[in-house]
C-alpha cells in the first residue's frame, strides 16, 4: 500500500496538528493518526477530502506522480465506474479477473464498475498501480494524463 508520509507533510507544512486534520474530516484524532501513521486504510472519500483541502492529486499521495499539483476538487462516480469498465476492457480481462487481481469478489468488483459505490482505496491504488493509470483519471477528476509514466 502507498505510504501516508505526503498526507503528513502536507499537513505540517500547514502548521496544523492530527486534531485540527480531524476535525476538518469530521473523525476522532485517533481514527487520523492510524491513517497517518498506515496503521489504518484511509477510506476514499476521506482522501479525496484531504486532497481538495491541501489542492493536491490522488496520484501525488499515492506516489505515481512527484509533482504535487491541483486537480479538479470533486469526483464522478458515473465517470469512475465507466473509467473502471474502460481499463478493465483495454487489458481484455474479464470481470472475474479483475476481481481476482484485486482479491476481491465479482459481485464486489460490479458494484464498482455500476457504479454503485466508490472503489476501495487500496483497489483503487493496486488498479493503477498494475495498470499504470492515474487514479485522478478514474476518478473522473482530470481527463489527462490517463496513463502514468511506467
Amino acid at each position: 500500500m502507498f505510504s501516508t508520509d505526503r498526507i503528513k507533510a502536507l499537513r505540517l507544512n500547514k502548521n496544523m496538528s492530527q486534531s485540527e486534520m480531524a476535525n476538518i474530516l469530521g473523525v476522532s484524532r485517533s481514527s487520523y493518526a492510524m491513517w497517518e501513521s498506515n496503521n489504518n486504510i484511509i477510506p476514499l472519500k476521506r482522501l479525496i477530502t484531504i486532497c481538495d483541502y491541501f489542492h493536491t492529486s490522488i496520484d501525488y499521495i499515492f506516489g505515481f506522480v512527484n509533482i504535487n499539483s491541483s486537480v479538479n476538487v470533486s469526483y464522478d462516480l458515473s465517470l469512475c465506474s465507466k473509467r473502471l469498465k474502460e481499463i478493465r476492457k483495454e487489458n481484455k480481462l474479464t470481470q472475474q479477473q479483475m476481481a481476482a487481481f484485486l482479491h476481491i469478489d465479482q459481485p464486489t468488483w460490479s458494484i464498482y464498475e455500476n457504479g454503485k459505490s466508490l472503489i476501495g482505496t487500496p483497489f483503487l491504488y493496486d488498479l493503477c498501480k498494475k495498470y499504470h493509470v492515474s487514479a485522478d483519471y478514474l476518478l473522473g477528476k482530470t481527463d489527462s494524463p490517463k496513463h502514468l509514466d511506467k
